[in-house]
C-alpha cells in the first residue's frame, strides 16, 4: 500500500490516521422496552421525573430530541440511572405520542409570532379568575376556551375571592357559554367555601392545568386541594391592579385523589396567532350556530358584507345585550387574530 502524503518527509510531525471507508451503520437503537416516567418539572435543562415505580428522578434529553421538544407532562422513555439518587442523571431517549398538547402563540418580544407548547397530555383546562383585585377580563376567558377548544381539553372556570366581589354576573356570562363554573372563597362561613371541595372532587382522577392572571389565586387553589403542595401566595398591586408572579415555572403536583394538577405562571394574555379563525367560531356553540347563514368566506368582521352576527345582533332576542357583547368581544379576538397572522413579527 503507498504511503500517505502528509506534506513533509520531517519524521517528527505526527499526523492522525485517515478515516476509514467503512460506512457509518444505518441501524439505530431501539427504546420500545425502555422504563417510562412522567415528565413533573423542567429547570435548566433538568427533566424532573416520577418513574413507572413512583421514583423521583432528574434527567437530561437525548440529542436527537430538539429543543423544546419535551415538556411537562410528557410520558417518555429512560435510560441510564434510574435509581433517583442524589448526583444521578437519568437520559430521555423517547417522547411517547401525546394526547393533547396546549399550546400558546408569544405576543411581545422578540418572539411574537412563535407558538410553544407550555403542558402535554392535560384532558381540563381550569381558567382560574378572581372577582376583583384583579378584575375579571370576559375577553381573557375568551381566549383561554378557544384554546382549551384548540387542545380537546375539557373548560372550567374557577372564580376565586367571591366574598369580594359578585359573581352573579360572571357566572351567568360563563354559563350562558355552557362552561361549568364553580366558585370559591377562603372565609369559612362564605357558601362559596364549599367551592374548593367541589373543585377537587371535580380534578380527582384528571389531569388538569391551571391558567390565570398573576394574583387571581391559582396557588391558593392548588393548597386548599393539595395541602402538601405548600405554594407560596402573592398579592396584588393596587395601583396596577397585577399581581405578583408567584409560580415561576410550570410544575405537575399530584392529586391527593389520583391525577395531576399543573401549575402556570401567571400569564397577562394568552397568544392565540397558531389557531385558525374557523376554531375561534367553532369553540362558541350559540355564534357557529348563527354563522352558519354567512356568506361563503366570510370574516365575521364588523365590515364583513352580509355577516349573520350583523342580523342576530339587530334582531336582539331575549337578551340583546348580550348579543351585541358577544359579537364585539368575537370579532375583537378574530381581528388580534387576523394582524397576529399577517404580522407575526411586528412588535
Amino acid at each position: 500500500m503507498p504511503r500517505r502524503d502528509i506534506g513533509t518527509d520531517d519524521p517528527r510531525v505526527k499526523v492522525r490516521p485517515g478515516k476509514g471507508s467503512r460506512p457509518r451503520t444505518k441501524r439505530r437503537p431501539t427504546y420500545d422496552d425502555a422504563p417510562t416516567g412522567r415528565v413533573i418539572a423542567v429547570d435548566r435543562g433538568r427533566y424532573h421525573l416520577i418513574s413507572e415505580d413512583g421514583t423521583r428522578l432528574m434527567a437530561v434529553k437525548a440529542r436527537e430530541i430538539g429543543r423544546g421538544g419535551v415538556v411537562v407532562g410528557d410520558r417518555v422513555r429512560l435510560t441510564g440511572d434510574l435509581t433517583g439518587r442524589k448526583d444521578t442523571l437519568a437520559r430521555i431517549v423517547q417522547v411517547l405520542e401525546r394526547d393533547s398538547e396546549l399550546t400558546r402563540s408569544a405576543e411581545d418580544s422578540d418572539a411574537k409570532g412563535r407558538e410553544k407548547t407550555i403542558v402535554a397530555n392535560a384532558d381540563i383546562m381550569v381558567i382560574v379568575a378572581a372577582m376583583t383585585n384583579p378584575p375579571v377580563r370576559p375577553g381573557f376567558i375568551d381566549r383561554c376556551l378557544v384554546a382549551a377548544f384548540d387542545a380537546g381539553l375539557t373548560p372550567l372556570v374557577c372564580l376565586t375571592k367571591a366574598d369580594l366581589g359578585d359573581p352573579d354576573n360572571i357566572t351567568e356570562f360563563t354559563e350562558s357559554l355552557g362552561v361549568e363554573t364553580i366558585t370559591v372563597s377562603m372565609i369559612d362561613d362564605h357558601p362559596a367555601n364549599d367551592g374548593y371541595a367541589e373543585v377537587s372532587k371535580r380534578l380527582a382522577g384528571h389531569t388538569s392545568v391551571l391558567i390565570g392572571h398573576s394574583g387571581v389565586g391559582k396557588s391558593t387553589l392548588i393548597n386548599a386541594v393539595i395541602p402538601d403542595a405548600e405554594r407560596s401566595t402573592g398579592h396584588v398591586n393596587e395601583v396596577t391592579g397585577r399581581g405578583r408572579h408567584t409560580s415561576t415555572s410550570v410544575e405537575a403536583l399530584p392529586h391527593p385523589e389520583g391525577g395531576w394538577i399543573i401549575d402556570t405562571p401567571g400569564v397577562r394574555g394568552f397568544g392565540l396567532a397558531h389557531v385558525d379563525p374557523t376554531t375561534v367560531i367553532a369553540a362558541f356553540d350559540e355564534i357557529w350556530e348563527v354563522t352558519e347563514n354567512c356568506p361563503r368566506g366570510c370574516e365575521h368582521l364588523a365590515d364583513s358584507p352580509q355577516c349573520a352576527l350583523d342580523d342576530w345582533v339587530r334582531e336582539g332576542g331575549d337578551d340583546p345585550e348580550f348579543r351585541k357583547t358577544r359579537t364585539e368581544s368575537i370579532r375583537r379576538l378574530l381581528t388580534s387574530l387576523k394582524s397576529a397572522q399577517e404580522n407575526p413579527w411586528e412588535n
